[in-house]
């Protein structure tokens, strides 16, 4: 895979996460990819802050700091309806890159 791949995945990953959860701070989108993938998926925060600040960048996330259950400051994440729109189009083109992935293990 190509590292746009990968990284349009991570994208949809956090965009649905958003989406789902309303505002999250990085740790809490990390624990939510987590739980909801039933642990198969890791996203390394490494790999989460660089695309987090490149999808504030281009407006598909807004963000602002507030407060975690235990007191710590952290800055909260939301979708913007920017983010709602890529979202439909990160969805759609990761189905038919799945379909393309199950044409070729069909291939005989």
């Amino acid at each position: 895979m190509a590292k746009n791949d990968l990284q349009g995945t991570l994208d949809l990953l956090v965009l649905k996460t958003l989406a789902q959860m309303g505002a999250l701070h990085g740790y809490g989108i990390v624990l939510h990819i987590q739980r909801a993938s039933e642990e198969l998926l890791r996203v390394e925060e490494g790999s989460l802050y660089p695309a987090l600040h490149r999808m504030e960048q281009s407006g598909w996330i807004a963000s602002q700091w507030g407060h975690t259950e235990t007191n710590r400051k952290a800055k909260y994440y939301k979708l913007t309806p920017q983010g709602r729109h890529q979202l439909q189009r990160a969805e759609q083109s990761f189905e038919q890159l799945v379909k393309g992935v199950r044409t070729m293990l069909r291939y005989t």
